[in-house]
């Protein structure tokens, strides 16, 4: 399943496109960057500096929260392009926790790739969203 939405700022208007790919029963990789109108697939390593990050990362979480409604035992797996990335993403969940562990677990992926939930003071690989029953 897939999601545009555009990027607006100094450089202009850039479409972007989020996709849900499944990976397994229940288990989605989640993508997002800019969309090649050429292939209709993800530029996930563009580099818009678009200066509407924060703005970009609501949307996100917003269609995630979207995609959970249609899709309530979903797991979201996401994972950055690159180390930096990911620390983005990390940053950004680290930014709205309160907001999302009522509606979410979030689980954090370590080096020796094991899962934990979530906590604000390590650094992770990837990250695993799956929707609270009581939500």
């Amino acid at each position: 399943m897939a999601y545009y939405f555009i990027s607006n700022g100094p450089n202009g208007a850039i479409q972007k496109i989020a996709r849900f790919d499944p990976i397994g029963k229940d288990v989605y990789n989640f993508g997002f960057g800019n969309l090649d109108i050429t292939t209709g697939d993800i530029s996930d390593t563009a580099i818009s500096d678009n200066k509407d990050v924060d703005v970009i990362m609501g949307t996100i979480g917003s269609i995630i929260y979207d995609f959970t409604n249609i899709f309530p035992e979903a797991m979201i797996s996401i994972e950055g392009t690159n180390k930096a990335r990911t620390r983005l993403y990390q940053m950004n969940i680290n930014k709205h926790l309160e907001r999302i562990t009522p509606i979410f677990d979030v689980y954090g992926l370590l080096p020796d790739e094991s899962w934990e939930s979530f906590k604000r003071s390590k650094n992770y690989q990837a990250f695993l969203g799956l929707r609270k029953k009581n939500d």
